[in-house]
């Protein structure tokens, strides 16, 4: 659900069991391990799944049993989201290429952020409720735009921005695991939030961080407050969402529960 799942965001796969296939059978998305929860229309099972921005062909939704069956495989069409584009410019000394110590700076801090998001697969869901914004204002640059910086590096926005005064407080989008908090190049003061399932939210350019590594913080904790720090034209909230390892628009996360 839905049938051609946006490139780029988070979806549902409902599965019906029965007989020996209701035991000791597993599940994977583009590779992603999926994890199974009780449907609450009942009858079955509901998965979380997540098409990646640059699927254009769909992905293939596999499942394994037990008990000697073939694997089955299913191709899930995307539907390719007409992300647009935009121009930003930034502080010239971003719109360079990193030299050799910064390069393994970010490569540090990403594998740090993706320790993150495998980590979760290993946790249990944490959640009960629907997933809220983690700011009640506007956002002002959604997901998926592509960006020029400067007329030369092109990126895409993997994430969306909410708007906020340096000091308006930042809150927990669900129940979670805080797994990490730091001070990165490019996000400034971050703070990872492992929900479980698979499921990882982040929340970037933060002036303050008010949470430590381990602490279990219900939703709408105050985690940090809203910044400028990293690389950032101004003060805002920026909000990822992951599935693994694939990075979703957090829109398709909020009201999930």
């Amino acid at each position: 659900m839905p049938a051609s799942p946006r490139a780029g965001t988070l979806f549902e796969v409902h599965v019906h069991v029965r007989g020996q296939v209701a035991e000791g059978w597993s599940a994977t998305a583009a590779g992603i391990p999926l994890h199974a929860r009780a449907d609450s229309t009942g009858g079955g099972v509901v998965l979380f799944a997540a098409m990646p921005i640059d699927s254009a062909r769909g992905i293939e939704l596999r499942f394994t049993c037990a008990n000697g069956a073939l694997p089955t495989a299913v191709r899930i069409p995307a539907d390719s989201g007409h992300y647009r584009m935009e121009r930003l410019r930034v502080a010239p000394r971003f719109a360079v290429p990193p030299d050799s110590a910064l390069a393994a700076r970010l490569r540090v801090e990403s594998e740090r952020a993706a320790a993150v998001s495998e980590r979760s697969h290993d946790t249990p869901p944490l959640w009960r409720t629907p997933f809220r914004a983690p700011r009640p204002s506007r956002v002002t640059s959604g997901f998926g735009t592509g960006r020029t910086f400067n007329g030369a590096v092109v990126s895409r926005h993997m994430g969306i921005d909410y708007a906020g005064a340096v000091g308006a407080p930042v809150r927990a989008a669900n129940r979670g695991v805080v797994r990490l908090v730091s001070a990165f190049y490019l996000g400034g003061n971050v703070v990872y939030v492992d929900h479980g399932a698979g499921l990882v939210t982040a929340y970037l350019h933060l002036s303050q961080t008010l949470v430590t590594e381990g602490d279990t913080v219900p939703q709408g904790a105050v985690l940090g407050r809203v910044g400028a720090t990293g690389r950032v034209t101004g003060p805002h909230l920026h909000l990822i969402a992951r599935f693994g390892s694939t990075t979703v628009d957090p829109m398709s996360l909020i009201g999930r529960r």
